[in-house]
Formats: structure tokens, sequence, C-alpha cells
């Protein structure tokens, strides 16, 4: 046994310990057995991953057209929005460009502008839901031809794959108020427009009448060049600066200023007021003269100059310029007059001490005593109402007179009062117009700020691959002596992709790329009276469709800022307020920006919102799918899934998008190469 042991070791082990010729020759055999059966196991097992991999990427393709689908449908939602938006921001404007003088044709012109991009809007809107619905009918049917085309694509020389994706589920849950509600309403915004322009435009007639009034006013007090009320007070009466002001224009000027000026004056005057001589007659002028002076000052004491939301008021009276008028006023009535009781009856004079009192004292009595009979002149003094009458003639008549000027400014500053009552009343008529303008103008934001869009097409849950392959053979390079041929019967595998968020930035969400692709398409900027830039404008508030509510805010801000630059007054200052106020009081829901990208994902998950078939079924329908076969709908139906209406187009237009400059720009879905989003036609 010891002998016959060692000889069969000696077979392949020498005596010295080295391995013999048949040793080697056998370790070679088993070597290439082992190496030509593990080729043939790793050939088996990558063609039964290959289908696998088919299957992957055919839910991924599936996907994608939901992905894509899910951008089209956003960027349709904020370009109706910001459309929307822009028009109610670039009417915003005119609004309050109509009550800006000088300006408000361009505020017209604009809000017609805005008006028109409304209408465009409303009409994208509703072209826009059509195609939204069209497409998402045919989406169970588009998700099955691309994966289709992709699972197609893996086929080579050896090997054929057949098979679709199917969305989970088939039918849609989407809603867009936005594009299926009510259009925004332009009628009352038009027709609040036009009776605000007129309003603006008889407000701004009355306002010039009044400027025209006010400047009147101001020459004669002191605008005029050499004489006027301050001139005259200066030389006259000699006041200071203080109380004898110069004003450079009628802008900065006020009428009460006038009227301090006056009651200055004839106070100066009556403290100075003296004799220019010994003489009965100069004593008499000197007596008239106090007598006026003292006349005007209470009279100009007790004027007023009174603005109120109701009004102007004005109690400044138009002093007596002869001896008629001095008849009409308390001058002439006023007992203050002495007298005396001479023999042949009772005389007036200027004073007590006139040498023409001769007699006994008498009543004290008013210059209208002497026409009623009542007594007669002194033969001395003969003071009478001619006395007084002739101060203000003498002033009045000639321009060196502060009469003179004063006059002007009296009559002047009545026709002011009566067009500033004017004015008041229009502007408040312009803003109750204004009202009601903002009214239509929050009734269209309220439309654009309802509901934003729920996107929930076809294939939100998933979509779910299969995919078939027939039977195949190991290649004769792979075949030798020391294994057999591998004969791999039909193969199938089932995938499933979904979408995930992948979180939106300034730079990467699903509107950044589309707006630059518009900008580049619009072939300028587009300017509508009072906004230059309406393309921007559009750009800022499309771009700020994630929160609308902020970006609005922030662009109403800057375009009513700008007309600062122009001279907003109180009132298109109150309207632009109330318009920012309106915007500010209304929310809008914020909006999800996140791309949504496939990504492969548990299939078991997707079919568990299935409403038309499971995975056992699934796994049964494999065995039906005709390889030969690249009709999606036929693939599904193989595996008991109907893929509803069919698009034959190579590409579909969901809408148009208008520019504002003029021509659109196709919001397009390649149905041919659906890992592009959005086309620009």
């Amino acid at each position: 046994m010891k002998r016959g042991l060692k000889s069969g070791v000696d077979l392949f082990i020498r005596e010295d310990g080295a391995y013999t010729t048949l040793a080697s020759a056998v370790s070679l055999l088993v070597v290439l057995a082992l190496l030509f059966s593990a080729v043939t196991a790793t050939w088996s097992m990558s063609r039964a991953g290959d289908v696998q991999v088919a299957a992957d990427a055919g839910a991924l393709a599936g996907a994608n057209v939901v992905s894509s689908y899910h951008t089209a449908a956003t960027v349709v939602d904020a370009a109706t929005l910001s459309m929307g938006l822009t028009g109610l921001c670039v009417v915003g404007t005119g609004l309050v460009g109509l009550l800006i003088p000088g300006v408000n044709a361009l505020g017209a012109e604009t809000v017609q502008a805005g008006i028109r991009m409304i209408e465009t809007r409303n009409s994208f809107a509703a072209s826009a839901s059509r195609g939204l619905k069209t497409v998402e009918k045919a989406l169970p049917y588009l998700i099955a031809a691309n994966a289709t085309r992709t699972i197609s694509a893996q086929s080579g020389e050896a090997v054929t794959y057949a098979g679709t994706a199917l969305a989970v589920p088939r039918e849609s849950a989407s809603e867009f108020p936005a594009l299926e509600g009510e259009t925004v309403p332009t009628e009352a915004l038009d027709e609040a427009s036009q009776q605000l322009d007129i309003a603006a435009d008889n407000l701004e007639e009355a306002t010039e009448a009044t400027a025209r009034a006010k400047e009147e006013a101001w020459l004669a007090d002191c605008g005029r060049d050499g004489a006027n009320m301050q001139e005259r007070a200066a030389k006259l009466a000699g006041l200071s600066a203080v109380e004898n002001p110069d004003y450079a224009s009628s802008i900065t000027w006020e009428p009460q200023v006038g009227l301090d000026r006056a009651r200055s004056y004839y106070r100066a005057r009556l403290e100075r007021e003296a004799p220019e001589g010994s003489s009965v007659e100069e004593q008499v002028n000197s007596a008239a003269r106090a007598f006026f002076y003292q006349y005007a000052l209470e009279e100009l004491e007790g004027a007023a100059i009174v603005e109120t939301e109701d009004g102007v008021v004005s109690t400044v009276p138009l002093l007596p310029r002869n001896t008629d008028e001095v008849r009409a006023t308390s001058l002439y009535t006023d007992a203050v007059w002495p007298s005396s009781v001479e023999a042949d009856g009772i005389a007036l004079h200027y004073s007590s001490s006139c040498p023409g009192a001769t007699g006994a004292s008498g009543p004290t009595l008013a210059l209208s005593a002497i026409d009623a009979g009542e007594a007669r002149e002194c033969p001395v003094c003969h003071f009478s109402v001619g006395d007084v009458g002739k101060t203000p003639a003498a002033s009045t008549s000639i321009d060196n007179g502060f009469e003179y000027h004063l006059r002007a400014y009296t009559q002047a500053l009545d026709v002011y009062v009566a067009c500033r009552n004017e004015e008041l009343a229009l502007e408040r008529a312009a803003r109750a117009q204004g009202e009601r303008s903002n009214s239509a103008f929050e009734e269209a934001l309220s439309v654009l700020a309802g509901k934003r869009p729920s996107i929930a097409p076809p294939g939100r849950y998933g979509c779910v691959a299969v995919v078939a392959s027939g039977e195949i053979s190991s290649s004769d390079a792979i075949q030798a002596q020391f294994t057999d041929t591998v004969d791999l019967e039909r193969r199938g595998a089932i995938s499933a992709a979904a979408l995930a968020p992948d979180a939106a930035t300034s730079e990467n969400n699903v509107l950044s790329q589309f707006f630059a692709g518009l900008k580049e398409r619009s072939g300028g900027a587009g300017v509508a009276g009072l906004v230059d830039d309406v393309m921007g404008l559009w750009g800022d508030l499309l771009m700020a469709y994630g929160d609308a509510a902020s970006g609005l805010s922030s662009v109403m801000d800057k375009l009513l800022g700008g007309l600062s630059s122009f001279g907003m007054g109180p009132l298109a200052q109150w309207l632009g307020d109330t318009l920012d106020s309106t915007v500010r009081s209304l929310g809008f829901e914020p909006v999800d920006l996140d791309t949504r990208k496939p990504v492969l994902v548990d299939s078991s998950k997707v079919l568990a919102h299935s409403d038309v078939t499971s995975a056992q079924k699934l796994q049964e329908g494999l065995r039906s799918i005709a390889l030969s076969t690249t009709d999606p709908a036929a693939l599904a139906q193989a595996v008991g899934y109907e893929v509803g209406e069919r698009v034959a187009q190579t590409e579909f237009t969901l809408a148009e998008i208008p520019l504002p400059g003029g021509g659109s720009i196709p919001l397009t879905i390649r149905l041919g190469d659906l890992l592009d989003a959005v086309g620009g036609g």
C-alpha cells in the first residue's frame, strides 16, 4: 500500500518536491475550465442585468416627461400672473400720472398700454388653459412613447428590448384657477381711467386759473417791477423788511402776506399821521386821512383768509376809492365828529378846535348829517364827506398810491378765492374718481391674487417601466471544449422613477433659463408712456413669481417713486399711496420654484398609488409584450394599461407669449425630444 500511494503522488510531485509535468497540465486544464465557466456566468448575468438597465432608462425617460410638463405648467402660470401684474403696474402708474400736470397725456397712454397687456393676459390664459388640458390628457401616451423610444435605443445586434412606461396615476388632478377662472376685468379700469382723465383735465384747468389769480395778487403785493404794495409801503410808511417782506415767486407767496402787509401799513400811517402845515386846510386833510386810516385798519384787522377742506373764505374788504363809495361805509354813518350850535344852526367840524366852532358844543354827528339836513358845513373848515373821499381817491387812481395796488390785490384775491374754491371742488371730485379707480384696480388685482395652481398631472407619483427581451445564446467567442453553449430564455424587468425636488436658487429654477431666452428673443425693451422698460418690468415680476407679494410691492414702489421726478402733487401722491396700499393688502400665495429631477425609486412604492395595475399583473404581462412592436399604446395595452389620447405632432404649442414691443414667442413642448422642458419656437 505504501508503495502504491507513493507511486500515485509521484505522478504529480517528484522526490525532490518539484511538480511534475502532469501536475502542471492538470492545473492548467482546471484553471481554463474555471475561467470559461466564470466568463459564461458573467455573460449570463450581464445579459440579465441589461434588461434592468433598459427598464431603469425607460422609467427615467417617462418621469422626465412629467418633469418637462411640470416645468411648462409652472412657466405658463408664471407668465400669466406676471403678465397680468405687469399690466396692472403699468395701469397704476398711468392712473397716478393722470393727476400730474404736464405728463397726464403720457398717463393716459400708459393706462391704455397696461389695459392692452391685461387683455393680452386674458387671451393668453384662455389659450394656455386649453393647451395644458390637451397635454395632460395625452401625457400617459407621451410618457409611454418617450420610454418606448428610450428602451428601443438600448437594443443592439445581439439583443432586442421592447417595453414602455406607465404613468401613475393615469388621471390628472391639476387645478389652474388663474387660467380657468374669471378673466381680469378691464372695462371698469378703462371707464374709471377715462373719468379720472376728465376729472384731472378739469382740475388742471382750475389749478391753472387759481395759479393765474394768485400770481395777479402777488404781482400787486410784491411781484410787479416798480411800484407795488411792498414798494409803496416801504416808501410811504417806512416799513422794515420784517414787516414788509418780499417774495420772488407767487409759488412761495401766500395771500395772507398781502393782508398782513396792509395791516402794518395802515397801522404805521395812523401812528405817524400829522398835519403837513398849520393851516385849517391842512388840519382838515390830516383829520380826514387819520379817519380813513383808522377805518382801513379796523376793517383789515377784522378780515381773514381761511382755507379748509371745504373751501377758502376771504373777508378782506375792498376799501372805498371815492366819495360815492365812502357814503356806503361806516365812514359816512359813524357819529364821531364834533358840532357847535351856531346862530344859523348846528355846524359840523373836523375838530372841536376848529376856528369856526364859536357857539356851544353840539352833539357828535356823522358826515351823513350834512346831507340829511341835520347839520350844515362849517363856513371856516368846510369839512364834509368829500374831504374823507379825497384821501382814497387820490391814492387809488394812480400807481404811486398804496391803495391803487391794495385794490388790485383785493380784486385778484377775490378771483383767487373763487378759483381756489372751484379747484378744491374739482379736487374732491378727482379724489372720488381716484377712489373709484382704485376700486377697479383692486378688483382686477384680486383676480390675479387668487389661488395659485396645483400641478398634479398623470405620473405625479412616478412612472413604472416594463421591459422584455427575447431569447439569446452565448457568443462563439466564449464557447470552447470547457463549456457548453448558454441559452438565455425570454427575460423581463420592472423599474420605477419619480420626481425629486432640486432646491431652487436665483440662478437655478424653473424660470431662470426660460426668461433668459425670452429676453434674448424680445427684440427690445418696450416703452409704454411713463414706463420705459416694460420687458424689464415683466422680467422683474416673472422672476418674483415665487413670492409675488414682495416682488409686486417692490416694483410698485419703484414705479411710483420714479414719478416723483415729475413733481407729484398731493392728489397724485395720495392716489399713489392708495394704490400701493392696495397692493400690499392683498396676499399672494408663495409658489414652489424647485425644479423636478427624475430619480429611480422602489417600484412597489409607486405601484401603491396605481389605479390601473399591480406588480403581479405587470410581471404576467411581460410575457405578452411583442418584441417586434414599437407602438407605445400596444406595449402598454399588453400589460393591461390604456394610455388614452394620443398626440401625433412632434411639437405642441401650449400658448403664444406676446411681447410688449410686438410679436410673440410660442411656448412649446417638444414631443420628439422631451428631455428639453420648454422650447422657444
